[in-house]
Parts: structure tokens; sequence; C-alpha cells
């Protein structure tokens, strides 16, 4: 290697001294020369070092600002401002002018969006009240009936108002069957096996009913049912009602359909004009109605609905009647009394129906006394056989029928297992089983007689 090759290292005296070493002297051709540095250079490559490594850092960062640079170049895109730019970003860095918009209080709302809420729970609170009002009502109305009259049923039975709950015999007691009916029974007393009260109050508890009485009045009732001994009641059927009770009374009731199903006038029994007759035997008309029984009804007209006394009540009449037996009967005496009219009750009216209470008793002790002639009574009991045979035959059509339906449903059941069946043989052997059995039915039948020999 000749010196000119490291002539152009001693131009300056700071530039780096290139010495040559031993070692290069033996490695190949291509290896690269090992640098020896004095030591003022030395030490002024090292602050050299120092400052550079400096500048590159503000480089870096000024090298990723060069990056981008041609993305603000007006040159490079067509169109593009540089003043938008700027005020995009600037724009971009301040914080958004947000504005709240200004919601009414809830509280505030109009209640006219509300009316029909409104309207559901006033409904509700004016049915509750009037439940609460007329449940009261009608409690109180029981117990002041049973106040008033307790006197008298207590002089002629020995028990009133036994539940039958418990062993022990109690008194007083109003057995409550729904919010507006009230029952008591009494017994203990001749003639009789007991007497059934019901108060048939209006349903003031239910605000429907009560808006539907201001277009159709209704009254509070009581019904007075006395079960006479079978001894002490002869055969016969009464009913005195008003023109209004009576059709209903003449279609719910089987014993005044079958034996008097005439309506007659009462203008010859001295009673009001708005009552009618409907009676089995003369002799028990004239009988019932005495001076005693037309004066009660005529003070009291309006308040007596229907007097019905019968040996052969059955209660009234079922929605599905197709009786196949004859059914029970009993021997009733039964009496219906408005308490007031127009449904305008009070406790005050109870004590003016002591007089109707009294003629109940009157009535009891009155049925027991009467008998039938002869000839009255043979005719009652060959109505009342006749009336048995047209029910027995009644019964016997109507069993009649249902056989000949069960008849009529097994052969149709036999004829679509005919016609389901794939085989045709087997269906043919079943159509001949078939013909040999309706065959077989159709013949006379023969009564064999054996003959011994003589």
């Amino acid at each position: 290697m000749e010196d000119n090759d490291f002539a152009e290292f001693e131009d300056t005296e700071d530039e780096d001294v290139l010495v040559p070493s031993k070692s290069s002297e033996s490695n190949q051709v291509g290896d690269s020369p090992k640098v020896v540095m004095a030591p003022e250079a030395a030490a002024a490559a090292a602050e050299a070092g120092a400052a550079s490594d400096d500048e590159e850092d503000d480089a870096t960062v000024e090298q990723e600002d060069e990056d981008f640079e041609h993305l603000t170049d007006e040159d490079e895109f067509e169109g593009f401002d540089r003043e938008q730019t700027t005020k995009s970003k600037s724009h971009d860095q301040q914080p958004p002018d947000l504005k709240i918009a200004k919601v009414p209080i809830h509280l505030h709302t109009n209640w006219d969006s509300f009316y029909m809420e409104m309207l559901m729970l006033g409904g509700l609170g004016a049915y509750l009240l009037n439940f609460l009002a007329g449940k009261a009502k009608n409690n109180k109305l029981a117990q002041a009936w049973l106040s008033a009259h307790r006197e008298i049923l207590e002089e002629n039975f020995s028990v009133i108002g036994d539940d039958g709950t418990t062993t022990e015999v109690q008194s007083g007691v109003l057995m409550k069957e729904a919010e507006n009916v009230y029952s008591l029974w009494c017994s203990g007393r001749t003639c009789c096996e007991g007497m059934l009260v019901t108060l048939k109050l209006l349903k003031r508890q239910d605000l429907v009913s009560s808006i539907a009485r201001l277009f159709r009045p209704v009254t509070d009732q009581i019904i007075v049912k006395v079960i006479m001994d079978d001894a002490d009641m002869d055969t016969f059927v009464f009913c005195l009602a008003t023109k209004r009770a009576s059709g209903r009374l003449l279609k719910d009731h089987a014993d005044l359909s079958n034996f008097c199903p005439d309506k007659k006038s009462v203008d010859k029994h001295d009673l009001p004009s708005n009552f009618q007759l409907m009676s089995e035997s003369g002799e028990a008309t004239a009988y019932i109605l005495d001076s005693k029984i037309t004066t009660v009804i005529n003070k009291y007209d309006t308040v007596v609905e229907y007097l019905h006394f019968s040996d052969q009540y059955t209660g009234p009449r079922q929605p599905d009647d197709s009786q196949t037996k004859a059914p029970e009967t009993k021997k009733v005496l039964i009496f219906c009394f408005n308490i007031s009219e127009k449904g305008q009750s009070s406790p005050r009216d109870m004590e003016q129906l002591k007089p109707l209470l009294q003629m109940v008793f009157h009535c009891v002790d009155k049925i027991k006394r009467f008998k039938l002639t002869k000839e009255a009574k043979g005719k009652a009991e060959r109505a009342r056989q006749k009336v048995l045979e047209s029910m027995q035959k009644a019964a016997h059509t109507q069993r009649t029928e249902a056989a000949q339906a069960r008849r009529e449903e097994k052969r149709r059941a036999e004829k679509e297992k005919i016609m389901n069946e794939d085989d045709p043989e087997k269906q043919r052997k079943l159509e001949e089983k078939n013909l040999k059995k309706e065959a077989k039915k159709k013949q006379p039948k023969v009564k064999r007689m054996k003959i011994k020999a003589m």
C-alpha cells in the first residue's frame, strides 16, 4: 500500500489519523481497515457525537412532519384550500358548544291526557263505596226484621235461627247466603216440620243493579215457606197472586200448570182487582178466603205478592226438565210479601209486617183443620193419578227414544266398520253376518212346548 492513499486525511489537524495495524497486512484482500484515533481527535469526536444525538432526535420529529407534508401540498391535490384546513384543525381542537334543551317538568304536564285513568279510578271508587253502603244497609234491614218479629216467632216455635253447624241448639242466627239474601230456619211447632224465612233484598251492593233499578223498579221481598206434615194437609192446590206474578208462577211451577191452569177472577171474594185466583177445588177456596184473610189482603194489597198452597209442590222447574220418574212432592204453604214499594225500604217498615206473619200462623192452623168432602177428595185423587200416568208415559217415551238412539248409533258403527275394511272377503263376511242377524230379529218368536206322552 502506497503513502498517497492516506493523503486525503492529512489536510486538517482535527481530522482522524488512520494508522494501518500489523494485523492488517496479514488480512486477506477485501477486509476493512482498522481506524486508530488520536486523543484530541477522540475527544472532539465524542463532543460531536453528543451533539449529533441531539440533532438526530430533533431530526426524527421533523422527519415525521415531513412524511405528511405531501397531504398539505397545494400542488399535490386539486382544489386544496390551506386556510380551510387550518381552520378545521383549530375548530377540532376547540371544545364543542353544546346547547341543553329545556325539558318541561313531568308534574306540569296537562292532566287532560289522563282522563281515562281518572275515570277508571273514579268508577272503582264509586263501586267500592256503593258496595260497602249497600252491604251495610241490607244487613241492617235483615236485623231489623228479626228484631221486630222475634217475639212472635218465639211464641210459635221452640227453635229460632239454628244454623245446624254445631250439635248445640243455637237461637237468633240469620244465615247469610249472599250479600242480599238472608234466611232463618224455625222448628218445633205442631202440624209442621218447620218454617224457612228467606229475605231476598235488593242487590244494593251492586252498582250496576242500582243503576238498573232507576229504569225498572223492583222491591225487597220476604218469602215464608211452611213445610206441613203429611197428615195435617189435605189434597188440593191453591194460589192467589197478583196479575204480574200469576203468569210467572204458572210457568215455573208444575203443580199449578197440572192441577189448576185456569186463572179466575176474584170479584166474588171481595178482593182487589189486581189479584188472580188459581184453585183446584172450590171448597178449598171458600174455606181459605174467610173474612180475616180477605181483610188483611185488602189492607196490604200492595204488600202481598202471592199465596201458594199445594200438596204436590216440587219446586220451580229446571231448564232441562226431562225427568224419567215422578219427582218427590211436599205439602207446603208459601207466602211472598213485598216490604215496600219501589225498593225504598227502611227499618221502620219491618214493624208494619207483623200482621202478615200473624196471618201465616192463622193459615197454618186453618189448613190443619180443613178436610175435603168425599166427592172433592175423589176428584183430586183421580186428577193426581192421571198426572202420574202421563208422567210415566212421558218417561217411557223418553227411555224408548234413548234406546232407539243407541241402536241407531250401534248400527251406524257396524256399517262404518264394514266400509273401512280393506279386505273384500272380510267385508263380504261381515255383511252376511249383519244380514243374518237382522233377519233373525224380524222372525216371529215361537214358543216351544213339550208334551208328555200318555
